[in-house]
């Protein structure tokens, strides 16, 4: 019997198919697939940005913008756009500082992507200010539990935890990105959001969202466990961990890293929660954050951990674009099944052969 070619799928959506499935049983495995991306275009600091030398700019920790992000070679697409968002909406570029952490292990191929990245990142951003930072994965892989989703469980995931660590001391405080988001506003301005006089961090909250969720019946149930938010200085909210402001003195001085190991340390005892890395921030800074406007973290675009649907915004004014989730605006483009959103990522896409909205 003739099979019927039309039945065929596009070789791109063969392609998207299988990166799916590698990502669900192998979700830490980086992609071995050679991307080439354009260079981006300098940018330049408007006149009133104050004067940084270059050489200087790593220890002008209060006139430089900090930027920590991730980086590997699966969501190395999305950094990119990320980074070239950043500097494209900056009013002054060139005091912007990027620190970029990834994977290193005893596997040799660490040492490769390390290498890799280092060079795919300077090809295409030639004058960028930036720094690479190994993260050693078994610092934190025998505390990581499963979750509702594999690709949370990767231990880069869970480096934003060591940031104060990673980072020189002169570094006094760092914006944290995830890769999958774009800026459309000046990032100094999030960058400049007060802690007042003891804050570790800030980020949107979202205190409509189910807080409780977060966390197993086992959690809600234990008397000393229920208590961890009462004496907090507000209401506990749900929050992003994708886009913070973080005081790194302040967090060197509460050794807050190890407080999030703590509760990684139980969890491994008993199930407390489901969902990755962000139920550890949560248990040690909800309701003790300052509360940072909606339209820094208008997140959600990549739809649910499961099906990873289209959404739409919410209400009110956008700075920053984030396709947290399941669903990926490089991945479901290079499918032919964009969300209508997915148009806002398409213009910073640097990558060579990439498939565009009307293909």
């Amino acid at each position: 019997m003739k099979s019927n070619p039309k039945s065929k799928p596009p070789p791109h959506l063969l392609y998207f198919l299988i990166i799916l499935s590698l990502s669900f049983f192998f979700p830490c495995v980086s992609s071995s697939r050679k991307q080439q991306f354009k260079e981006a275009p300098q940018f330049y600091n408007s006149p009133n940005c104050p004067s940084i030398e270059h050489h200087d700019i790593l220890s002008s920790s209060e006139e430089a913008v900090h930027v920590a992000m991730t980086l590997d070679t699966t969501y190395i697409r999305g950094s990119m756009a990320a980074i070239l968002s950043v500097l494209q909406h900056s009013s002054c570029p060139q005091n912007t500082f990027f620190h970029f952490v990834c994977s290193s292990n005893a596997n040799a191929n660490a040492n490769t992507n390390a290498s890799l990245l280092r060079a795919t990142i300077s090809n295409a951003f030639p004058y960028l200010n930036f720094q690479l930072y190994p993260f050693d994965d078994a610092v934190v892989s025998n505390l990581i539990s499963t979750s509702i989703r594999a690709a949370l469980d990767c231990p880069l995931n869970y480096a934003r935890s060591y940031l104060p660590n990673l980072l020189p001391p002169r570094v006094k405080r760092v914006v944290y990105l995830d890769s999958d988001l774009v800026l459309v506003d000046d990032i100094a301005k999030l960058a400049t959001t007060s802690l007042g006089q003891n804050s570790v961090l800030a980020a949107p909250e979202y205190c409509n969202a189910n807080f409780t969720s977060y966390f197993t019946p086992t959690f809600w149930s234990n008397p000393s466990m229920s208590l961890t938010f009462a004496e907090r200085k507000r209401k506990a909210c749900y929050f992003n961990t994708g886009v913070m402001v973080i005081d790194l003195e302040r967090w060197r001085e509460g050794d807050y890293t190890r407080k999030i190991e703590e509760w990684m340390e139980l969890q491994k005892r008993m199930r407390i929660y489901e969902l990755g890395s962000l139920p550890p921030f949560l248990l040690v800074f909800a309701g003790n954050i300052v509360s940072v406007d909606h339209r820094w973290n208008q997140h959600g675009l990549g739809g649910d951990n499961f099906r990873g649907l289209c959404r739409d915004l919410h209400p009110g004014p956008v700075s920053l674009l984030h396709w947290s989730g399941k669903g990926k605006p490089w991945m479901r483009l290079d499918a032919n099944r964009p969300c209508p959103l997915d148009a806002l990522w398409a213009p910073y896409d640097l990558l060579k052969t990439s498939f565009s909205l009307d293909s």
